[in-house]
């Protein structure tokens, strides 16, 4: 193990420093999801770069300048602290008394993947999954009291040079490990230094005896020292555990824990569900721009709700993480950090109705609410199930005009190729039918009482509510239309005895023959050239009240009829021919509604696969599906925030023959 060394240099020189500043195995960090691994063979290393102390980007955090180097895949530093300042002076203080210190770098990730499988990284297999820090630039290396790798643990050892008359120099010997693993304070011994030169052959015992007494002096002031540092790490370990952690305060003063190693410890006890970890690496630990907007984001998402897997797709999992952590954000924070992007000063700011006003001019406040806003709509909107959409084709349409929706019609039939070899000509006809976009929309308002009561919930009850209802919105189209039975190009209603789609009467109501003749007049409806389309219907719409008596009627295995009129008992077969046509049954409450034109609570229908044949059209503009979310004007009258709901869509008929409507009742 690669220890980090302090050392003192003689004559009033500036302490060196070594050791062992990344291992090149897993970290676990704060802020990432998995273990962080940076491939040293990618880390650009500056000629020098500055010692810190825990990666605080202040003047007086410096303590030293270092040079760093890779040697069989880890890293290195040599180096020497060059300050005064208090910072450096407890360090080397701690370091004269016995102190443990630990090295940590800072970073700037270039290019970062998610590696899921084993792979090999700095000459050691890596397992999965876990966060590849491909290219980085080193930027600094950080003196902390506790490191998150546990491979570049290092002990501090202060070597002191205290020389006799003859140059001997007496060193205090490094800190020691238990076989346990724990670390012991100090032992401070006199010993002499290796390189000494050689005694006088003119008069050896002279000299020896002159130097007795300062050796001796040497030794008895380093026994003085360390029973002082062990006086200081007593009372500093009673002061941390406080007599609240009798346990840990015993086994720290037995087992000879530093006083770090006994923080450690409470810290874990204390929260026991976290890891009390310190930073190893600081990997761009500051988001800025564009990153920073994207980490809020993702924050307010999770806080709404909005699920972690889904918003990995639009912001990467280094944001996601970074939201994780402050998803709890208040909404004055968030008006605050916006203002931070775009430049506003905040520094002295109280949080009143100038600071509401100069957060709500901001480009970031209102995007980044209205990104958040439109995320919570959508999941709304597609959590909303859409009858519409199962019978109906879409279409983009590029204006707001009535547009013609033409279809291209075979006619004629092939013909026998004569002995000549002509073939005969055929044709192609166009039949038209029509569409037309409106715009459909709303506002809300991020108000000054939402703010301060930090009330996000009340703000996003609005988007959802609103993608909810553009949800219906389509049914509510589509099922008007429907119910109205408008007039086609031909001049005829949609369902009617001319277009062959409609059945009426008493004998009309859902049953199992009126079901098979609905089925037959489906079937048998023919094109512009007379000739069949060939279309089998796929869904049998009805209200409600007919939901299950639909049910029984299609999925049943055996279809037991009663008696005919005449008293006398029908003889059927014991099989249920209509479960082998494949309905879908599709039950709406629309049909039967009386706030809609035309409504029925007997009426049924018929659909074919819209895939297959044109029912109804729902039309959007320029391939947009779903509503949008934007800021709208904010009024000066109101002190809040407004912003817009809209909804760019058209439903229409298409073609009458891949309908079929069964009035369910005489009249």
């Amino acid at each position: 193990m690669t220890e980090f060394k302090l050392i003192e240099a003689s004559g009033g020189g500036r302490p060196k420093v070594a050791g062992l500043a990344y291992s090149g195995g897993k970290m676990n960090l704060p802020g990432w999801k998995h273990p962080v691994v940076v491939e040293l063979a990618g880390m650009e290393i500056p000629e020098t770069v500055p010692l810190l102390t825990n990666h605080e980007n202040r003047t007086d955090a410096r303590v030293g300048m270092v040079k760093a180097s890779i040697k069989d895949g880890v890293l290195e530093i040599v180096g020497e602290i060059v300050s005064d300042s208090q910072a450096a002076n407890d360090i080397i203080a701690q370091c004269k008394s016995g102190a443990d210190w630990q090295l940590s770098i800072g970073a700037d990730v270039k290019e970062c993947e998610l590696i899921k499988a084993k792979r090999e990284v700095n000459g050691q297999m890596v397992e999965g999954p876990f966060y590849l820090v491909a290219k980085s630039i080193l930027r600094e290396v950080s003196v902390v009291a506790v490191g998150a790798d546990a491979s570049t643990r290092m002990h501090v050892n202060a070597q002191f040079k205290l020389n006799n008359i003859e140059g001997e120099a007496m060193n205090i010997k490094e800190k020691t490990n238990t076989p346990d693993g724990v670390e012991k304070a100090p032992q401070v011994t006199a010993e002499a230094d290796l390189a000494k030169p050689q005694e006088s052959p003119e008069k050896p015992a002279e000299i020896k005896a002159e130097a007795q007494p300062d050796i001796q002096a040497a030794a008895e002031k380093a026994a003085q020292s360390a029973i002082k540092a062990e006086r200081d790490r007593v009372s500093r370990i009673q002061e941390i555990c406080n007599g609240e952690f009798p346990e840990i305060e015993r086994e720290a003063i037995k087992a000879g824990w530093t006083p770090e190693i006994v923080t450690k410890k409470v810290l874990e006890t204390l929260r026991a569900e976290r890891p009390a970890a310190g930073v190893n690496i600081s990997v761009s630990a500051e988001a800025e721009g564009p990153e920073l907007r994207k980490n809020i984001e993702a924050a307010l998402c999770l806080r709404c709700g909005i699920s972690p897997d889904d918003l990995e797709k639009s912001y990467g999992p280094k944001s996601v993480e970074a939201g994780m952590r402050d998803m709890e954000m208040p909404l004055k924070q968030l008006v605050l950090e916006c203002m931070r992007l775009d430049g506003i000063p905040v520094s002295g700011r109280t949080f009143d109705n100038e600071t509401i006003r100069a957060g709500f001019s901001s480009v970031s406040l209102p995007g980044v609410l209205s990104n958040v806003a439109n995320k919570k709509l959508l999941q709304s909107y597609h959590a909303q199930p859409i009858i519409a959409t199962k019978l109906c084709s879409t279409g983009d349409l590029n204006d707001f005009k009535e547009s013609e929706r033409f279809r291209l019609t075979d006619v004629g039939d092939l013909q026998p190729v004569g002995a000549d070899g002509e073939i005969k000509d055929g044709g192609i006809m166009e039949e038209s039918a029509k569409n037309q976009i409106e715009t459909y929309g709303k506002k809300f308002v991020l108000t000054r009482k939402m703010i301060i009561n930090d009330d996000l919930g009340a703000f996003m009850k609005v988007p959802v509510a609103m993608g909810n209802r553009a949800a219906r919105l389509i049914d509510q189209l589509f099922f008007s239309r429907l119910l109205k039975n408008p007039v086609q190009l031909d001049g005829k209603p949609l369902f009617s005895a001319a277009h062959k789609n409609l059945l009426t009467g008493a004998t009309s109501a859902l049953s199992a023959d009126s079901l098979k003749k609905a089925i037959q007049i489906f079937l048998d409806q023919v094109d512009a050239d007379n000739q069949p389309i060939n279309v089998e219907p796929r869904f049998l719409l009805v209200p409600t009240a007919l939901k299950h008596a639909a049910i029984e009627l299609t999925r049943g295995a055996t279809l037991i009829m009663g008696g005919g009129g005449t008293g006398e008992q029908v003889v059927r077969p014991a099989l249920n021919v209509l479960a082998d046509e494949n309905l879908q049954v599709v039950s709406s409450p629309y049909l039967a509604n009386s706030g809609y034109e035309g409504a029925s609570a007997t009426a049924w229908y018929l659909f074919g696969s819209p895939g297959q044949v044109d029912t109804f059209e729902i039309g959007f503009l320029n391939g947009k599906h779903s509503p949008t979310v934007e800021r709208g004007e904010t009024d000066y009258n109101t002190l809040g925030l407004w912003f817009r709901v809209y909804f760019d869509l058209g439903v229409r008929e298409q073609d009458h023959r891949g309908m079929v409507k069964s009035a369910g009742a005489a009249g």
